[in-house]
């Protein structure tokens, strides 16, 4: 808040500087001109003017800098976070002890492919695909892909990920 306060006499200053030289051009080429100034005043004018568009560009580039060190801050939390997602299905998978095959079958699941889409990636039978679907289910003890999927939505909105997010996010800081 402090800044706003703080901007609002730049922003004022840089209107000024803008009015300054947009009505000295258009006052020159309509051929209007007021009362004379020195050229004192005219170049103390013109210093102001150019010293407001310079603190604009100052701020625009500390501005600029802040929102890539926001978004390198995010995307690292993503990156992080997506991680202690496949950490996360990989603890599960390992604890409900399924096959190399059922964990590709699972990882689709969740995806939210359909059978026979699994099937055709796999290039297997839709009922093969059923069957590992049904071995999953039981390992896991769900009664489909919707109890599945919130096992994995209920530990994303637990505080597991959060701490596991935040770690990798502090050492890139």
């Amino acid at each position: 808040m402090k800044s706003r306060f703080l901007l609002w006499p730049i922003y004022l200053l840089q209107f000024a500087c803008a009015v300054f030289f947009i009505s000295d051009i258009l006052l020159g080429v309509i051929g209007v001109r007021a009362q004379p100034i020195s050229w004192q005043t005219r170049e103390l004018l013109e210093i102001g003017a150019a010293l407001g568009l310079m603190l604009g560009l100052f701020l625009g580039a500390v501005a600029l800098s802040r929102t890539n060190r926001r978004r390198q801050k995010v995307e690292a939390e993503l990156r992080a976070a997506s991680g202690a997602f496949m950490e996360i299905l990989e603890e599960r998978f390992a604890d409900w002890q399924l096959t190399p095959a059922e964990r590709d079958v699972a990882l689709f699941v969740i995806k939210g492919l359909s059978t026979s889409e699994i099937a055709e990636l796999r290039e297997t039978s839709a009922g093969t695909v059923k069957a590992q679907t049904n071995a999953i289910y039981r390992k896991a003890d769900v009664s489909g892909r919707a109890q599945l999927l919130s096992l994995f939505v209920e530990e994303l909105m637990g505080d597991g990920l959060v701490d596991r997010a935040a770690q990798p996010a502090a050492s890139v800081a």
